[in-house]
């Protein structure tokens, strides 16, 4: 991976299931060298989450396999002293260390922030937590769906006077990871200018405060917390999905010149002289009679009629998708994202790879996932037994 720009950063991953792995990954897929370290028993609880993959001689869990590519698997016993010795010589080659244990385990195993720091002064090291390492949460336990209803996201996520909903995609989890891989190549580029490292705390309720700006900006600016919409937004409309004759779609009309063309789409012009609808603020203060009106014209048409209609026009609409259907669909075709690898167990597994596209960069998988402890004795002598030939000359 001479040509990963990462390439030659040295990562440390104490990460299970989501959030670490997921830091991991995405600076694995730039080309960094990311060891993750697993217990010897079972290793990252992830392993064992369905699907599956039965092969000849083994399993291996696709879920897994999506988080896990480009990725080197080593053993620790955290209960055993000389292993977490050996932890500690690997931290001091590393330039990243990301870890998503609950605040303090790490600390009272010898190899927190400080204890490494002492060792490594230009480690960058990651926390990722439910609730970040200080405050009166700091100690309460975390999964995604508890930091999105704390969080405020479940109060206007799905339909008005709904039971509470989560996010179908484990939000918390996987923002908290993207807003520590950016924190963490932050630090990095800092470490380039004063030579030093620095201690990040990531936790999963700031980072799905950081992404609610709308609603936090909302609240700060009328005082009263907003609301469940369904598909709808609270600034536009008609912006939200409708039932066509065949299933349902959506469509966004958030200016006004795209209210105007979808008033002369469904036949009825004088809708933009209305009073109720005249400005967009209007449309919004009065979507569900707008909504209404709309509706009874959508059902007369199919969803893929209603869509050639609506992108023949410019008005920004969409099919309500399953996976299966985008994931077959022919503009990710076109964008190169499903790939093929292998799995340990010689399957073969499809994956999402990396999806920004960057010049003079193509990512591929360089590592199939691995198994675990797969590199116990490649990664310390890499590591570690060739620094101390290099230190003999």
């Amino acid at each position: 991976m001479s040509k990963g720009l990462l390439s030659g950063i040295k990562v440390i991953e104490l990460g299970q299931v989501a959030a670490g792995p997921f830091t991991g990954l995405l600076l694995a897929d730039l080309g960094a060298d990311v060891v993750k370290v697993e217990r010897p028993v079972g290793g990252d609880g992830m392993r064992q989450w369905p699907p599956i993959l039965e092969g000849e001689d083994s399993s291996y869990s696709g879920n897994f396999a999506s988080l896990n590519r480009n990725k080197r698997s080593i053993t620790i016993d955290l209960k055993d002293s000389d292993q977490i010795q050996q932890l500690k010589d690997l931290c001091s080659e590393a330039d990243v260390l990301i870890e998503n244990y609950r605040p303090g385990v790490l600390k009272r195993l010898g190899i927190g922030y400080e204890e490494i720091k002492e060792l490594n002064p230009k480690i960058v090291y990651c926390s990722i937590s439910g609730y970040g390492q200080t405050g009166p949460y700091s100690q309460k336990g975390a999964f995604d769906v508890t930091v999105q209803a704390i969080s405020g996201l479940m109060s206007v996520t799905g339909e008005e006077g709904g039971e509470p909903v989560k996010c179908g995609v484990p939000v918390g989890d996987f923002v908290s990871g993207l807003y520590a891989a950016y924190s963490i190549l932050a630090v990095l580029i800092k470490r380039e200018k004063d030579g030093m490292g620095s201690y990040i705390d990531s936790s999963m309720i700031g980072s799905l405060l950081g992404i609610s700006a709308l609603q936090t900006s909302e609240y700060f600016g009328t005082g009263s917390p907003p609301k469940k919409l369904g598909s709808a937004h609270p600034r536009n409309a008609p912006y939200q999905g409708f039932q066509a004759k065949d299933g349902k779609f959506v469509i966004a009309a958030g200016n006004n010149k795209l209210w105007k063309s979808v008033c002369e789409v469904v036949d009825i012009p004088d809708l933009v002289y209305d009073e109720r609808f005249k400005t967009q603020i209007l449309r919004a203060k009065n979507q569900e009679k707008l909504a209404n009106i709309l509706q009874d014209i959508f059902i007369e048409r199919t969803v893929y009629e209603w869509l050639e209609i609506f992108d023949e026009i410019g008005v920004p609409c969409a099919p309500i998708n399953n996976f299966h259907d985008i994931l077959n669909d022919k503009h990710v075709e076109s964008m190169r994202l499903i790939g093929e690898l292998t799995l340990p167990n010689g399957l073969k597994e499809k994956y999402v790879g990396y999806p920004i596209t960057i010049s003079d960069f193509k990512f591929n998988v360089y590592r199939n996932p691995p198994e675990l402890g797969e590199h116990n004795e490649e990664v310390l002598h890499e590591w570690l037994e060739e620094k101390e030939v290099e230190s003999k000359f």
